[in-house]
């Protein structure tokens, strides 16, 4: 008798479809990873780009306020130094990839971002369907002054805290506690208050915690004579634990305020707690419950200066107020740094 047929030709053609499938699929794989690696290559290229560019155009915007004190022709040169630095590190706009660059200004200064973006060519991935894909990245930096005091301290001290000529009574070398005696403003020279930078208004814990915290960034500028206590005379115990852990060994701008004559001259009604100006100030301490005290030191003169908070708002910038960096600022710090 005759032996059945078998069906083993038909099984190695099915083992052949399958191995074509898995070799397709496998293919696939490789070049996503290959692909993908090369594309990080690029990213990291691209990225070194932006931030060359970025950090050019805040330095022309640096370079070039300083030499015609023209925001607006700062402003143009931040834009073409950026363009031409992206340009340089094989970047041009419209030439296989897109840049954009934007120059936003600041209370004090500018921010000029630059963001590129260009496509990936793929070499395995085009099995899948994958041509290539776009690689963006973006760079930010600034070109400022230090006179801003975002992150300011949420408290206001007394101006005899300082000597006749600016100098500290507390500085670095016999750091001091300053206690709370639950007044709207300090009136003696080792006395603090709380502020919201508001003096219209009631202090409240929460909004404090958030100031301390970074959370809220106030935005106004404080002048001569201007009442900075705040309204309803609280102790605000928990804000003690915020103020050594978040503002411990930080040096912060604190404003230092006075009496009036016999009002404040800015805000009258008010014969404590009229704004004179800044202080850098070093917490080394606090303590909350009985003690409601902050231990530090100033960490230089006294400021007899105003001081703006925050970034530049539209109401600013429309009256022509951004941008400007004072080259005889009484903190004399000027800064060109990446930000993003």
């Amino acid at each position: 008798m005759c032996p059945a047929p078998t069906e083993r030709p038909r099984e190695r053609g099915q083992l052949l479809v399958l191995f074509a499938l898995g070799l397709v699929a496998m293919v696939a794989m490789v070049g996503l990873v290959l692909d993908g690696s090369d594309t990080f290559n690029q990213r990291r290229g691209q990225q070194n780009g932006a931030d060359l560019a970025a950090l050019a155009g805040a330095n022309a915007y640096m370079n070039s306020y300083y030499a015609t004190r023209n925001v607006a022709t700062a402003r143009s040169a931040a834009q073409a130094a950026a363009v031409a630095a992206a340009t340089t590190n094989g970047y041009t706009n419209g030439v296989g990839a897109t840049v954009s660059t934007t120059v936003t200004l600041l209370s004090a200064g500018a921010e000029v971002r630059v963001n590129v973006t260009k496509p990936h060519p793929n070499t395995f991935s085009r099995v899948m369907g994958f041509a290539s894909w776009d690689v963006s990245v973006t760079a930010a930096a600034r070109a400022f002054v230090v006179d801003t005091a975002i992150g300011a301290a949420p408290w206001i001290m007394h101006k005899d805290a300082f000597d006749a000529d600016g100098t500290p009574k507390w500085g670095p070398g016999n750091p001091h506690w300053f206690g709370v005696s639950n007044n709207d403003a300090p009136d003696v020279a080792d006395d603090i208050a709380w502020t919201d930078y508001n003096g219209g208004n009631n202090v409240d814990s929460a909004e404090v915690h958030s100031i301390i915290a970074g959370d809220n960034i106030i935005t106004a500028t404080f002048q001569f004579g201007q009442y900075l206590g705040q309204h309803n005379q609280g102790y605000h115990t928990t804000l003690f634990d915020d103020t050594v852990n978040y503002l411990f060994n930080e040096p912060i701008p604190v404003p230092i305020v006075g009496p009036g004559d016999p009002e404040c001259p800015g805000t009258p009604g008010y014969t404590e707690g009229c704004f004179y100006g800044w202080a850098f100030f070093v917490v080394t301490d606090a303590e909350g419950g009985s003690t409601k005290k902050i231990k530090g030191y100033f960490l230089e003169d006294f400021k007899s200066q105003p001081l703006t908070v925050g970034e530049c708002t539209p109401a600013m910038e429309a009256a022509g107020a951004c941008g400007v960096i004072s080259f005889d600022n009484p903190f004399g710090a000027f800064v060109v740094r990446l930000t993003d």
